[in-house]
This record gives structure tokens, sequence and C-alpha cells, in this order.
């Protein structure tokens, strides 16, 4: 064989292996797209608007014990250091943040153990702003749940279902956290709710306020049946009141340091 048909044959067959390649990849990536897809069938179809669902967060936020839940030290600064560099102290269960199973039941879950496939999920909001108004300890009820479900269908299997209270408006001011009376007072879940949406699979439940159970709670009901399940919830959650009912799909950057009850997470919607 001539030299220059040689170097033909050979162009010929890694032209033929570049495009088997090729192809294999596009094949691969198409089937990764399709695995992701239909992992969560009941993915929202999302228009393109992203809403922040997290609080800012500073020494100032309302924590549930009154102590600041992030310090703030400067450990490097831009005279002499060249650069800026804090320093931070912060306490799991603050700001808008997770709570892993582990945060009431021995042994079980941390928040770096959370299933990823449930860190984003179908978001249903269950508004009982017009109840809390008139109660601050006002609680999501099975009625609640059901006529959520009357309104928008079946509860989506992995879905994250989020309380809102109207309580974002209240941020910043006492009644956020407190009762006239200087007590814990804000809404919640009842464990008869959560009870109903651990059978219809939800996988997390979320609160505009600082606790799934509601304030004037003696014994954290919710807390201890639901965390202990494998399930988990988002505390602090913001502008709930921004999203539909139904349709939105939810993202949420929990933490991932080992053996955490929780933690300060960024949580995002997409609708």
């Amino acid at each position: 064989m001539c030299t220059a048909c040689l170097i033909e044959d050979v162009k010929r067959h890694m032209l033929s292996r570049r495009r088997l390649f090729t192809g294999a990849a596009a094949t691969a990536a198409m089937g990764v797209a399709a695995g992701a897809l239909s992992a969560r069938p009941a993915l929202a179809q999302s228009g393109g608007r992203v809403t922040d669902l997290t609080h800012t967060y500073d020494s100032d936020f309302p924590t549930f014990d009154g102590k600041p839940g992030i310090l703030y030290e400067v450990d490097k600064n831009f005279d002499p250091d060249g650069y800026h560099l804090y320093k931070l102290t912060i306490f799991e269960h603050t700001g808008t943040h997770i709570d892993a199973p582990l945060h009431f039941a021995e042994g079980a879950a941390s928040v770096d153990a959370l299933p990823v496939e449930n860190l984003i999920a179908p978001l249903c909001i269950v508004d009982i702003s017009a109840k809390a108004a008139e109660d601050p300890n006002a609680m999501v009820e099975p009625a609640d749940i059901e006529a959520w479900i009357s309104a928008n269908g079946a509860i989506p299997a992995g879905a994250c279902v989020a309380m809102n209270s109207g309580w974002t408006a209240r941020i910043g001011d006492p009644s956020w956290r407190n009762g006239p009376d200087g007590k814990l007072a804000f809404p919640g879940f009842s464990k008869a709710a959560t009870d109903l949406l651990a059978e219809a699979g939800a996988a997390s439940i979320g609160v505009d306020t600082m606790s799934l159970d509601p304030g004037n709670s003696a014994d954290f009901a919710v807390h201890y049946s639901w965390l202990p399940s494998g399930r988990f919830g988002i505390e602090g959650l913001a502008n709930l009141d921004q999203l539909p009912p139904a349709g939105a799909t939810i993202f949420i950057g929990a933490p991932k340091h080992r053996g955490g009850t929780g933690g300060p997470a960024r949580i995002l919607a997409m609708h």
C-alpha cells in the first residue's frame, strides 16, 4: 500500500472513531438528563423567575433562646493584610435553617446525609395567614391540608410543604418572636397535619417562623414525630407570600458539615 493511501486510511479510521465517541457522549448526556427528569417527574414547569426564601442573617436576627446566632470576628483586614476575612461563630439552628432528623432523634440522619434528591422538590404552600392574624399561635391543621389538596390536587411525592402565616412581614419587629406578654408566640404545624403529610409522601416541611411547632408548644410534638421519621424541616423561610400555592420548585442549599444537626441554609424557589 502506498504511503498516501495508508495515511488516508488512518484518517478515515480516526474520523470514524471520533464520530462513534461523539455519538456515545451525546447519548450518555441525554441519558443523564432523562434520568434527572424522570427522577422527579413532579417538578414544577418553571417560568424562570427565582425568589429568595432566605432571610439576611446577622447577629441581630431573632433566635429561639434570644442569644446571637452568628458572631463576627475580623481575622484579616485590608490594612495591613491586603484582604478581608471574618472568623464566624455560628449556632446551627438560627437564621433561615435546616432541622435534620438528628436534631431530635439520636442516631438519625445528620444534615450532611440528607438525600440530595429531596433538596430539589415541588413546593406546596399552605396559607394560614388569615387565622394567624387572629391567633399568633395558629397551626396548620389537617383541614388546611385537605383544603389545599381540594384546590390544587394531590401532594406530589417528595414535596416540601411550607406554611405561609404572613410572618415575613413581622421581621424586624418583636412580634416575629414574642407576644405582648413577652412569651414565644408564632404559628407552626400541628402533629395531626404533619402525620397526614407523612402519609401523603412529603419529604420536608417549612415554616416562615422560627419553629416547626407553634410558639406556645409545650411538647414539640412535630419535632419529635416528623424528624425521627427521617424527614427534615426548614425554619425561618422568607417571601412565601410571593409564590403561588402550587407549581414552584424549591432548591434547598442545606449545609454539609459532618454530623451536623442542621444549619443555616440558602433557600430559593423557581416558578
